[in-house]
């Protein structure tokens, strides 16, 4: 669709369609470019600075050539902040981000931002940008690209372009699950040229965590549960919402506020927080399934040191069933065959006795036993 001269009838809207469609590529760019900075913060410490902007202006509109449309190119390149978004697109190139590869799908995202405005008639009425950060986390999954956005300097520009292309009719969830697509190749992108060949390993606290505290949620591999503050960041939960998940634990158990806290204080407690996160965007009765852990009270019993730490294993245990039908939780099972083995009252079988090759004290190993060495002689 080639720009309208001044005059053409709809001319005023068809240029509002197009600003709409450079605004969607200069979020998808901002995104990118967080998640570029990400990258290098983590790797190295510090970001790499932009490219001087005269300079990246004119390599980046060569980068251009026809991988966007014609109208949406030409209004990139007379917009005011066509320097910084010049300088944004060099730097993804010099960090290893292939622009020949992600400039084409940046363009089809654009060009669906275009039509969706052309058609739109009604205008939805604009929520606030409060609301951005909720369908962030609903729309994105927990991973290296929503913790860009989220921990950026910039997340409350791009929160304000996500509620000015909605206001203008923009399916934003559509723009925010491309953009994701395309933030995880540029994860990637940088991620491989920082590594400098090294294999990137999961953090201890990642592979430990492995198994039903995480099944079915998505850690991130650099976990790190012993910066809370910063656990919580990684799985994209605020301090508002754990402190409403934690009220919740202590609502389900009014007898129990003490232990209630020290599972709130255990080490594992953000992947229940994740949990209940991702609970309620899948719209789960969270408050019903934590009422099962007032009804099965066997996480009480055991050594009083670990009661908090037994507390989020039944947590999550009750979270992962329906209301009502979790199973008791699984307890250590009890070798009968060892156990015997092991009595001072109970003798072995039969078969045990006959692969015994030498008699042993009970409990006794046959190298430790100890008193009068047999000495050799002729058998009577």
């Amino acid at each position: 669709m080639a720009t309208p001269m001044p005059g053409e009838p709809f001319a005023e809207s068809a240029g509002e369609a197009v600003q709409t469609a450079v605004m969607s590529v200069r979020l998808v760019m901002a995104i990118a470019d967080a998640v570029r900075r990400h990258q290098q913060r983590q790797k190295k410490g510090t970001e790499e600075e932009l490219p001087p902007a005269e300079q990246a202006k004119e390599d980046a509109k060569a980068e251009l050539k026809d991988l966007l449309p014609a109208d949406i190119s030409m209004a990139l390149l007379s917009s005011a902040d066509w320097p910084q978004l010049a300088q944004q697109l060099m730097a993804l190139k010099r960090a290893g981000v292939d622009l020949e590869q992600l400039l084409p799908r940046v363009g089809d995202i654009a060009v669906t931002v275009r039509d969706q405005v052309a058609a739109n008639v009604a205008r939805v009425a604009k929520e606030g940008t409060g609301e951005w950060e909720r369908m962030l986390r609903e729309t994105l999954p927990a991973g290296p690209v929503r913790e860009a956005i989220l921990s950026s300097p910039t997340w409350p520009d791009i929160a304000a372009t996500m509620a000015r292309l909605d206001e203008r009719g923009v399916d934003v969830r559509q723009i925010l699950a491309s953009a994701h697509d395309e933030g995880l190749g540029v994860d990637q992108a940088v991620a491989k040229v920082l590594a400098a060949g090294e294999v990137p390993t999961a953090s201890r606290d990642a592979l430990h965590s492995w198994g039903p505290l995480t099944d079915g949620l998505d850690i991130p591999k650099d976990l790190d549960l012993n910066d809370r503050e910063k656990a919580l960041r990684q799985l994209s939960i605020s301090p508002q919402e754990n402190a409403r998940y934690a009220r919740m634990l202590k609502d389900a158990l009014p007898d129990h506020a003490r232990e209630a806290d020290l599972a709130v204080n255990a080490k594992q407690w953000p992947l229940v927080a994740a949990r209940m996160a991702q609970m309620e965007s899948e719209k789960k009765p969270v408050a019903e399934h934590l009422a099962g852990l007032a009804k099965d009270t066997s996480w009480t019993q055991g050594p009083t040191g670990q009661i908090g730490s037994r507390l989020v294993q039944a947590t999550n245990h009750v979270l992962r069933h329906a209301p009502g039908e979790a199973p008791p939780v699984a307890r250590p099972k009890v070798s009968t065959t060892a156990a015997r083995s092991q009595s001072a009252t109970v003798g072995p079988t039969k078969a045990q006795a006959a692969k015994t090759a030498a008699p042993a004290e009970a409990g006794v190993a046959a190298h430790r036993q100890t008193g009068p060495t047999a000495k050799p002689g002729k058998a009577k």
